[in-house]
C-alpha cells in the first residue's frame, strides 16, 4: 500500500478531514491531498507530526517491516544460543570421560603394581657366603629373585633347590645349600 493510500484510509478512519489533518500537521487542506494522491510526500518533521496525529509510528505508516527483522534477530540470536550450548554440552561430557579415563587409569595401574609386588605364598631369605650377601625371595605364583646372584647361581638355586608348591621345604633347601658352603641365611 502507498504512503498517500496509508494517509488517505487512516485519516478516513479517525473521521478527520483534509483540513483537520493539515491542521494538526501545520500544513494545508491541498498538501494533505497531494500526499493522498502520491504526488509529493512529507518530510520527515511533517511525518513526526502526521504519525502523532493518527496515532501510528513512522515504522507502520512508511510500511517498514521493523518488526519482522526484529523477530528474525531474535530468532538468529536463538538458534546461536542453542549451537553454543550443545558444544558446551559436548564439550563438558568428553571433560568427564577424559577425568573417568585418567580416574581408572591410576586405578589400574595402582592395582597392578601392587599385583606385581604382592605374591600369595612367598619367602625371603638373605644369605651369605664368602662375605658375599644374597637376597632371595621366592613365592608360590612361580616368582624367584636372588638379588647380586651370578647367572650360574640362580640357575642353581631355582632348578634344585625351589618348590613352587612347597615354600616351606624351599627354604629348608636354600638353608641347607648355604650351610653345605659355609655359608648362613636368615
Amino acid at each position: 500500500m502507498s504512503l498517500g493510500n496509508k494517509i488517505l484510509e487512516l485519516r478516513k478512519k479517525k473521521g478527520l478531514s483534509q483540513e483537520q489533518l493539515g491542521e494538526k500537521v501545520n500544513v494545508t487542506r491541498q498538501t494533505i491531498s497531494n500526499w493522498e494522491l502520491n504526488e509529493t510526500t512529507p518530510n520527515p518533521e511533517q511525518l513526526k507530526l502526521l504519525s502523532k496525529a493518527l496515532n501510528i509510528s513512522i515504522d507502520e505508516l512508511l510500511d517498514n517491516d521493523v518488526k519482522n527483522v526484529v523477530i528474525e534477530k531474535v530468532s538468529n540470536t536463538e538458534r546461536l544460543a542453542g549451537i553454543i550450548i550443545k558444544i558446551l554440552k559436548i564439550i563438558g561430557i568428553l571433560s568427564i570421560i577424559y577425568v573417568v579415563l585418567i580416574v581408572v587409569a591410576i586405578i589400574s595401574y595402582t592395582f597392578t603394581g601392587a599385583t606385581s609386588e604382592t605374591h600369595i605364598e612367598g619367602i625371603e631369605m638373605q644369605c651369605s657366603i664368602d662375605e658375599n650377601d644374597y637376597i632371595i625371595n621366592v613365592a608360590s605364583d612361580g616368582y624367584f629373585n636372588c638379588s647380586n646372584c651370578s647367572e650360574q647361581l640362580q640357575k642353581d638355586i631355582k632348578d634344585n633347590y625351589v618348590d613352587f608348591g612347597d615354600i616351606s621345604k624351599t627354604a629348608e633347601n636354600i638353608d641347607n645349600y648355604f650351610k653345605g658352603k659355609n655359608g648362613t641365611c636368615e
